[in-house]
């Protein structure tokens, strides 16, 4: 797969913190699954290439997000949208859980309607009583997940 987006998650494939004698890893996600993803997620239309690029590239496992518990991409999605009903929530938009956190009332989030490669970041508070409880973030897909890299080779937890 060809990356425009997320060229530092494609360059660091490892990030150490020798200081601390620890290593992070992210870890592939071969493109068949990605579009199962797809054909489940997105009534088969192909995802923004950017969120193409993060399931390619660590869709199994990324060093600045948190996929909880879940040990695949489905197990999230399907988590996160049990969650909404819960709180007496929905969301009547197609959505892409990039990640959960804060036990199981918050996420984030990317629509994927937009029309665009490199779509807004949303955060999602489930636990909210207000009206409007997803926000936008002031990041697209690309700026967010670079922002979380710089801080984590900066030496600082990306959470």
């Amino acid at each position: 797969m060809d990356i425009k987006y997320l060229i530092k998650l494609r360059d660091n494939p490892t990030i150490s913190w020798v200081s601390q004698n620890v290593t992070f890893d992210r870890t592939q996600m071969a493109m068949e699954e990605i579009e199962t993803l797809e054909a489940s997620y997105n009534h088969g239309d192909i995802f923004p290439a950017a969120l193409r690029e993060l399931l390619f590239l660590a869709g199994k496992h990324c060093y600045v997000l948190d996929y909880g518990i879940y040990d695949t991409q489905s197990e999230m999605q399907e988590a996160v949208r049990s969650w909404l009903p819960d709180h007496n929530k929905q969301i009547s938009r197609r959505f892409f859980a990039i990640d959960v956190y804060n036990a199981y009332d918050q996420f984030v989030l990317i629509y994927l309607d937009e029309g665009v490669d490199d779509p807004q970041v949303y955060e999602a508070a489930l636990y909210s009583k207000e009206t409007i409880w997803i926000e936008a973030l002031d990041y697209k897909l690309s700026e967010f997940i670079d922002k979380l890299i710089i801080r984590l080779l900066s030496g600082y937890n990306p959470f």
